[in-house]
């Protein structure tokens, strides 16, 4: 008897929201490959997905990212063995699952030193760190870096991978607790502050100067703060709206405040093609190995806790990651 299954949202709204809905058992369409779920990564995007902000069309399907086994391959599917361990990171969602379809292209065969939860709970989260790091920001030994949400699933990974590369990290948390996490991960100052008196608060530890690239999830509470922090001529880097979306910016508002530069990154055109997803994941794989970056588990739950995992994640309560389980 089949009993696999998926989570969807019928209609957009809470965690609430959120049904089972039974798989078939269709055979597995040309070039892509059936993955058998060991663990589902718990990303924000879902919640957007979840509420809508990021629509898609009911009843709508949550989750991009998993890690599992190869159960079945599809015809002209080459390179991939049945029961080879892998992972993937996919826009469409419907991860969320016993098992999903994947096209072959877009997946990953993990390392033998990374097991299935690491894999599931940093796969998203270290694309997008190594992304922003190497891709969008560029950012040099020496130079210096505004973390918000320091503590959180990508924040944690974005100081402890800047710190290895010799970058002076100023981490922003929202609880002296946080702040704490923060510092213990390689943070050179870890703070807490309000946002109304964070970029005074970093000004004055940078010589009046700021810093030179801030990476910024957190949205509409931060922006303020995180534009007035940046240095003359550094980068804005707004990659999430954790609190809100960020309110519409006029471009003199950049030149204002020292002919700023400002991108809102998304992961997927960094690793469009297979080379540049293959070069992002083997660097985030070798940080992992090397122990230089941990990937920690906050909350791991079973698949059908993903309500609860939801609420967690908006409510803040966790540090690192969340993980579901088939």
């Amino acid at each position: 008897m089949n009993d696999d299954h998926r989570l969807v949202v019928r209609d957009f709204g809470g965690p609430g929201a959120i049904e089972v809905e039974p798989l078939g058992a269709e055979p597995v369409a040309p070039g892509r490959v059936r993955v058998r779920h060991r663990a589902v990564g718990v990303n924000f995007i879902d919640i957007y997905h979840r509420m809508g902000l990021y629509p898609q069309p009911l009843p709508a399907a949550l989750g991009v990212e998993a890690a599992g086994v190869v159960e079945a391959l599809g015809e002209g599917v080459t390179g991939l063995s049945i029961g080879q361990r892998v992972a993937y990171v996919v826009q469409q969602p419907g991860s969320y699952a016993t098992r999903n379809d994947i096209d072959a292209e877009r997946l990953l065969a993990l390392p033998d030193r990374i097991d299935d939860v690491t894999a599931a709970a940093g796969l998203l989260k270290g694309l997008t760190t190594e992304t922003l790091i190497h891709g969008c920001a560029r950012i040099a030994a020496g130079q210096s870096a505004l973390v918000h949400a320091a503590a959180g699933g990508v924040g944690r990974l974005l100081v402890q991978w800047l710190a290895a590369e010799g970058v002076r990290v100023i981490a922003h948390a929202g609880s002296a607790e946080k702040a704490a996490i923060a510092r213990d991960l390689g943070a050179d100052l870890a703070l807490h502050d309000d946002y109304a008196t964070l970029a005074s608060t970093i000004r004055d530890a940078t010589g009046g100067r700021g810093v030179d690239v801030v990476f910024d999830g957190v949205g509409t509470a931060s922006w303020t703060a995180s534009l007035d922090s940046v240095a003359r001529r550094g980068l804005m880097i707004s990659y999430g709206n954790a609190s809100g979306p960020v309110p519409p910016i006029a471009p003199l508002e950049l030149s204002a405040r020292g002919s700023l530069y400002l991108t809102r990154p998304r992961l997927y055109d960094f690793v469009a093609e297979r080379s540049e997803l293959e070069a992002s994941a083997n660097a985030l794989f070798a940080m992992i190995v090397s122990g230089k970056i941990d990937v920690e588990i906050g909350l791991k739950l079973p698949l059908a806790g993903a309500a609860d995992a939801h609420r967690a994640l908006e409510g803040r309560r966790t540090t690192g990651s969340i993980v579901l389980i088939p």
